[in-house]
């Protein structure tokens, strides 16, 4: 059974899809806790799955590292066998990265490495892009910069505003999520 813990910012909606998925008492893997940079909407589902919480708020520290080391003791404090950035919205420091290094991934809405960074929807739309996507890759110390482990492409269609293609990638982003998790569970996918 593959541990997990799971970081967001916001209204986790790519969580609520692994924690569905982990009703199944087949599925190989294990929300150990959930941890969030502020009071994220998206810790609601962990509660109602009955799930640790922790939040860790950078403006309450005087720097970007002692930050990282209070939150890494919250994440090592459940032993996970894997950490995931689900919507997670902060830049890891470098100390948290070296740390999960192997067992330390990410969601992305894009085709990387086009468009990385926070507002990739909206930067595909800007460029007149045709198409984009999901990526999950590996963390690295860059922004978006890390190997990519899986991808799949999302057609933008004609009109499509930001929200609306973002809400079709989400849909897209889920189950790969999902998917992508339980392949690491089986050790179909090899992280390091």
């Amino acid at each position: 059974m593959l541990s997990v813990v799971v970081l967001i910012s916001g209204s986790g909606s790519n969580l609520l899809a692994l924690l569905k998925a982990t009703e199944n008492p087949l599925f190989p893997v294990k929300v150990s806790a959930v941890g969030s940079d502020k009071d994220a909407a998206g810790l609601a589902h962990a509660e109602l799955f009955e799930i640790d919480t922790f939040v860790v708020q950078p403006e309450r520290f005087e720097s970007r590292e002692a930050w990282g080391e209070v939150l890494l003791k919250n994440i090592n404090h459940h032993q996970p066998d894997l950490v995931v950035l689900a919507g997670f919205m902060k830049i890891l420091p470098t100390n948290v990265v070296r740390a999960l290094s192997g067992r330390l991934i990410n969601t992305h809405p894009s085709l990387l490495p086009n468009f990385p960074g926070a507002h990739a929807v909206r930067d595909a739309l800007a460029a007149g892009a045709t198409s984009t996507g999901v990526t999950i890759h590996k963390v690295d110390e860059g922004v978006d910069t890390g190997e990519v482990i899986v991808q799949q492409e999302v057609v933008i269609q004609p009109g499509d505003s930001e929200e609306q293609l973002h809400e079709r990638i989400k849909v897209v982003e889920r189950e790969l999520l999902v998917k992508t998790i339980e392949e690491i569970a089986l050790r179909k996918i090899n992280l390091i």
